[in-house]
Parts: C-alpha cells; structure tokens; sequence
C-alpha cells in the first residue's frame, strides 16, 4: 500500500509552506506529494495569503525535491487548454526528471470560475473528454510527426506536439463517483482510478464499475492502479486526534467515518479494509500543513506497519 501525501492549498498555505511540507514528504518516505487544483478557499476563514497555482508550485517543487512523485488530484479541465496543458505538464515532468504524474478533472467549483474570470461551461465532461484525447495523443506522437485532432470543442492541426516529457509515459489520473462515464473514460484513458472521500463499499461498488468497463473496452482491469483519498486525523491518544480535528475544524465522531482518524492502529486496521477490496494507494489529505508531527506520526507508525 502506497501513502502519498496530498494538500488543499486553497485553503490558505503559502508556497515556502508547500515547499517544507514537501520536502518533509520526502525525508519521511512517503511516496509522492499532490495538491489540488483551486483558486478560492471552501467554507469560512479568509484562505490569506491566497491561492497558489498548481502547476507552478509543482514546476518549483521539481526542483526543490529529488525523488517524491509530484501531481494533482485533480487539474481543472476548466483552467487550461488542453494544447497549453500537454505542454506544462511535459516541461515540469522534464524538471522534475521524470517524476509527474496527471490527475485530469472536468472542473465543478463554479465560485472560483466567477471570482478569477474563468469561463465555466455547461459541458464540462464532454471537454474533458477531449482534453485527455488531445493531452495523451500529443504525448504519444512520435517526434518528426505532426498531431491533429478536430472535436467539438478543440480544434489541433499539424501540431508538433512538442515538447515530450521525460517519462515514456506520463500516468494519468482519472477520479470520481459517477456511475457511468466516468468508468468508462477511466477505462479509456487511465492509468490509475482514484475515488475521493468514499466509504469502503462505495469504493469497491466503483472499482468494481472502473474494472468492468475496462473489461468491456477489451483492457485488462489490473493494468489500473486503484486508490483512495481520505482526510487524514492520526493521534497517539484520544486527546492528540481531539487537537488535530479541532484544528481543521472537524468532529471526531464524522472524521472516524469517513476518513482515517484515531489511534496508528485504528488507521493501519482502516487502511486494511481498504486494501481488501482493492485500494493499493492511499492519498492522505493533510489539512493542517503547519502539522509536521502529524506527518512524522503516520511515517513512523502507520506507514512502517503497511510496509
């Protein structure tokens, strides 16, 4: 079981604080560090300094870092034309020497669209569709080649599509609850599922949906990674973990629910349950990124049992 380390930034973090918190992921061994992709704070506090953009941050952060795998869970569709995309994701994986991985979404908070100007269309999974068809054929296309691609939405002719990553591959990220074409686009063009903030059944009722649709495409369902991402709330004792969610604002009782809260031995047994309906990776969602006893806690005492 993978443990990788995954920030809200929007919430309020400046980029020397993802910085040392990334490079905390590093030194304690967890597996990768990934961020999401906002601009405008959810729920109340006033999210100061302000956001910080996702694929700038993790151009520094490949840099900065040497072994982590760095990504997104989930880049906004909406943010970013799929050519611009294929090409900053690309030179970040060069940075980085070949260390980026894609999580690819179709945008849905429509606050940050009105608050920063960005246009919020009613298709959004319809584009998103487009944009993994154009971001991974780019990739795909032999250098000397050309790459055109005439949709509905986007529109490429003799791209050179330049540059390349560093990777032979960049994996992708596909993620979500939907029922339908969500496992079927995962099917498509995925190399990793990831279902957000899910309970254990509904998590293997998705993967067993993402498994046969793959099926269906003709694609062998274990070619996929499967993975979850879970708030994360870990304390040596009850008064710790009552701390650490009264810090990111949660209640003790819902965090035990539906994330991995309590003792080591309490999240290692969850992370179990996971584990047995398929889940082989885990993003721990840290929203206190001041926390980094929290983080040295999890390395110390639950990742060095899953290993």
């Amino acid at each position: 079981m993978d443990l990788r380390i995954f920030t809200e930034p929007q919430q309020g973090a400046t980029y020397d604080t993802l910085l040392t918190v990334a490079k905390a992921t590093e030194d304690l061994g967890f597996d990768a560090f990934f961020r999401s992709d906002h601009y405008l704070r959810m729920g109340g506090g006033d999210g100061l300094p302000g956001p910080t953009d996702a694929w700038i941050t993790l151009a520094g952060l490949a840099r900065e870092t040497k072994r982590i795998r760095l990504g997104t869970l989930m880049t906004a569709g909406t943010f970013r034309l799929p050519g611009v995309l294929a090409i900053q994701v690309a030179q970040v994986d060069q940075m980085s020497g070949g260390r980026v991985e894609l999580g690819l979404g179709a945008g849905w908070f429509e606050e940050e669209h009105k608050a920063y100007g960005i246009p919020f269309p009613k298709e959004k999974f319809a584009r998103l569709e487009e944009q993994l068809a154009i971001v991974t054929g780019l990739w795909a296309t032999e250098v000397g080649k050309t790459f055109d691609f005439h949709g509905t939405y986007y529109d490429l002719t003799e791209s050179p599509a330049l540059p390349k990553p560093a990777q032979r591959k960049v994996p992708v990220l596909i993620g979500g609850h939907g029922a339908t074409r969500t496992p079927r686009l995962a099917a498509r063009y995925a190399d990793e599922f990831n279902i957000p903030f899910a309970s254990i059944e509904d998590s293997e009722r998705q993967f067993g949906r993402v498994r046969a649709a793959a099926q269906e495409a003709g694609r062998d369902a274990d070619d996929l990674t499967y993975s979850n991402a879970l708030v994360a709330c870990v304390g040596r004792d009850d008064q710790e973990v009552a701390r650490r969610a009264a810090v990111i604002g949660r209640e003790v009782d819902e965090l035990r629910a539906n994330g991995l809260a309590g003792s080591p031995a309490e999240v290692v047994d969850k992370i179990g349950r996971y584990a047995e309906i398929g889940s082989q990776r885990i993003y721990l969602q840290m929203l206190d990124l001041d926390d980094l006893d929290h983080l040295e806690l999890i390395s110390s005492q639950v990742q060095s049992q899953l290993a």
